[in-house]
């Protein structure tokens, strides 16, 4: 019993880290100038054939970016685009392999 309690706990733990960066992401959402639907033209068209698989609004080194994940049909490597959430303006565009990717996730 005292494990499934346990685990109840934890996922209920969980599910509120989850809100609580869900209250987040829409806190900076409301902060940007440009819409995420706008910001995901902007880089899917830095990657031709691209589908965006994640999407999400940061802060990255005192600016606010969206930040899209985007695969290409016929690779497993993922391009990072990160566009400036008030300029519109592509700060970034990485490139990794979908192991690097997974390891990253995983820290």
């Amino acid at each position: 019993q005292s494990l499934l309690a346990l685990a109840v706990t934890a996922a209920l733990g969980a599910g509120s880290a989850l809100a609580g960066d869900k209250d987040n992401e829409a806190a900076l959402a409301a902060q940007a100038k440009v819409s995420k639907a706008d910001a995901q033209a902007t880089a899917l068209a830095k990657v031709p054939g691209g589908t965006v698989k994640e999407a999400e609004i940061e802060k990255e080194k005192g600016v606010l970016i969206w930040s899209f994940d985007i695969t290409t049909a016929g690779t497993k490597d993922i391009t990072e685009v990160n566009v400036d959430a008030t300029t519109g303006k592509i700060v970034n565009v990485e490139t990794e392999s979908a192991n690097k990717k997974e390891a990253d996730d995983k820290d």
